[in-house]
C-alpha cells in the first residue's frame, strides 16, 4: 500500500478557513477521484515556525494509481487550492510505502 502525504504550513490568519475547506471540499474531492481507499488529516504538534501545520494523508494500492491521480486530477485540485489560498500556505509532498 502507498501513502501519499501532503504536509502544509498555513498562515494562522486563514487556518480555520483552510481547515474547513480541506474537510468539506478538498479532501472529499480528492477521494471522489476514485484513486484512494481512505484519507485522514493530522495536525503537527511540534511546530517550529509561526504557521499551523497539517498533514493530509491518502492511501492507494499502487504507485501506478498515484501516478494516474497526479497526472489526471492533481493539477486541477491544486489550482483550486492555490486560487483560494495563494501566498497563505506552503506544501510539500512525500510518498511512503506502508510496510504492515
Amino acid at each position: 500500500m502507498i501513502l501519499y502525504n501532503v504536509t502544509s504550513s498555513i498562515d494562522p490568519e486563514v487556518a480555520d478557513e483552510w481547515l474547513e475547506f480541506m474537510r468539506e471540499t478538498h479532501m472529499p474531492e480528492v477521494m471522489e477521484t476514485g484513486f484512494f481507499l481512505k484519507s485522514q488529516l493530522c495536525r503537527l504538534l511540534n511546530e517550529e515556525d509561526d504557521g499551523i501545520t497539517y498533514a493530509a494523508q491518502y492511501y492507494c494500492l499502487s504507485l501506478d494509481q498515484l501516478e494516474q491521480y497526479q497526472n489526471l486530477c492533481a493539477p486541477e485540485l491544486r489550482a483550486s487550492m492555490e486560487a483560494r489560498f495563494a501566498g497563505k500556505y506552503m506544501s510539500f509532498r512525500t510518498v511512503l510505502e506502508v510496510m504492515d
